[in-house]
C-alpha cells in the first residue's frame, strides 16, 4: 500500500520560509515523478513543482525563484523549500507521486500553508 505523508505546514509571515517534506512508502521511489501541487478552496489544483527521476525540475512561473524542490531517493522524501513566501501561496499543499509508465498516481493528505499579510 502506498502511503505519501506530508509535514511542514503552517502559518508564516510574509517574506518568511517553510520547508515542506514527503515521505513515501509502499513504492519504488526513485522511478516517480515527484510534483507538489497546491489548491485553494474553490479553485483548481495548480502544480507548482516537479521533480523527475534525474533530478530535473520545473517550476510553474509564479514560484520560480523562490521555491526549491529536492528529493532523496534513499529515504523515499521529496520536500519543497518555500521562500520569500507572499500570502497569495496560501493554500494546500500536496505531494503527488507519478509512475513514469502506468501514470498511476499517488497522492498525500495535504498540508496547509498560511501565509499573513
Amino acid at each position: 500500500q502506498v502511503q505519501l505523508v506530508e509535514s511542514g505546514g503552517g502559518l508564516v509571515q510574509a517574506g518568511g520560509s517553510l520547508r515542506l517534506s514527503c515521505a513515501a512508502s509502499g513504492v519504488i521511489f526513485s522511478f516517480n515523478l515527484a510534483r507538489w501541487y497546491r489548491q485553494v478552496p474553490g479553485k483548481q489544483r495548480e502544480l507548482v513543482a516537479t521533480i523527475d527521476n534525474s533530478g530535473r525540475t520545473n517550476y510553474v512561473d509564479s514560484v520560480k525563484g523562490r521555491f526549491t524542490i529536492s528529493r532523496d531517493n534513499a529515504k523515499s522524501t521529496v520536500s519543497l523549500q518555500m521562500n520569500s513566501l507572499k500570502p497569495e501561496d496560501s493554500a494546500v499543499y500536496y505531494c503527488n507521486l507519478r509512475h513514469p509508465l502506468t501514470l498511476n498516481d499517488y497522492w498525500g493528505q495535504g498540508t496547509q500553508v498560511t501565509v499573513s499579510s
